[in-house]
């Protein structure tokens, strides 16, 4: 599946994209609010400025993605790898980050600053102050 096709299928009413191949693809800018990534491969794909509210995207390879200034409000990243991903400027606001791979990543300047990594896996991972974290 390539981009076009996807947002085709989300306009025609379509939200269940579980296992699809994106990976490099471009959606940024774009409305994905509530689809269901579950297990998808987003690795390098551009999400940067889309809206992407209660979006699921458990156990989905995102490995550098960009998903600088989108809208995540309430998405779900349970066992996601992250792994060196771009969130900055992000709304992180209730996102799920249940043994979510954040290392590498960026959350700089995320909205709100007061995120629960608690139960993330981190590894040099930048903080929304900016500061690095190892554990």
């Amino acid at each position: 599946m390539n981009a076009t096709e996807l947002l085709e299928r989300y306009r025609a009413g379509e939200r269940n994209f579980a296992g699809v191949n994106l990976s490099g693809e471009n959606l940024a800018d774009v409305v994905l609010n509530g689809a269901n990534f579950t297990q998808a491969n987003l690795s390098g794909t551009k999400f940067n400025r889309s809206q992407l509210e209660r979006a699921n995207f458990s156990h989905a390879q995102m490995n550098r993605a960009d998903l600088s200034d989108a809208n995540l409000s309430g998405a779900d990243f349970t066992a996601a790898d992250l792994s060196a991903a771009l969130l900055i400027r992000a709304n992180v606001a209730d996102i799920i980050l249940t043994k979510t791979v954040l290392r590498w990543a960026s959350l700089s300047q995320v909205t709100p600053a007061d995120i629960d990594l608690s139960p993330a896996i981190l590894g040099k991972t930048v903080l929304p102050n900016g500061s690095p974290l190892e554990r």
